[in-house]
């Protein structure tokens, strides 16, 4: 299958994750401090390369380390702090067909947003929008006719994912209203 490519030759901006920011340079030797902002910060020191910045440009990673509730990583071609420097503030992406594959019957956020939920009689209740991380679980917050739903995501009421089908079966528990 050929891979989508925006005028730029790049791949559209929807192909592309965020999973960090550049928040500062840490040290001399070129590593930077990293706000997380993807649910798998390992990810950072399994990752071959990463994209950087609104160009998305294509860095290699050498090193990364967890460090104080950040990353501490290290670009290729990033060799003192005024490099470091240089890249405050720069969004870094993943492209999603770079991903790990996650185990069978989990799903990346991005793959669930945008799905419609269906109770499970089939009746539209509207479109997953968001995915608010809670702690205890996750909620899939659902716009529709009706209002906003927001239902959580737990075993019990998320019946079946189904990104093939573009839709999510919801069993909605009794008195669980949306908020108009």
């Amino acid at each position: 299958m050929a891979q989508r490519q925006a005028s730029d030759g790049k791949p559209p901006a929807d192909d592309y994750l965020v999973i960090g920011r550049v928040v500062a340079p840490h040290g001399i030797r070129g590593e930077v401090r990293v706000a997380i902002e993807t649910d798998n910060p390992e990810r950072f020191a399994r990752q071959e390369a990463v994209y950087l910045g609104e160009a998305r440009r294509r860095v290699n990673i050498q090193a990364a380390r967890p460090h104080q509730g950040r990353m501490l990583v290290l670009f290729e071609g990033v060799g003192d702090r005024n490099a470091a420097e240089s890249l405050r503030g720069q969004i870094i992406y993943a492209l999603h067909e770079e991903l790990e594959p996650l185990e069978e019957g989990a799903y990346y956020y991005h793959q669930v947003e945008g799905l419609m939920v269906v109770d499970e009689q089939g009746v539209q209740i509207g479109t997953l929008t968001e995915i608010l991380v809670t702690g205890a679980n996750d909620v899939y917050v659902v716009c529709g006719p009706a209002g906003e739903w927001l239902i959580p995501a737990i075993r019990d009421v998320v019946l079946r994912i189904d990104p093939q089908q573009g839709r999510v079966v919801v069993r909605i528990p009794p008195g669980l209203e949306p908020r108009r």
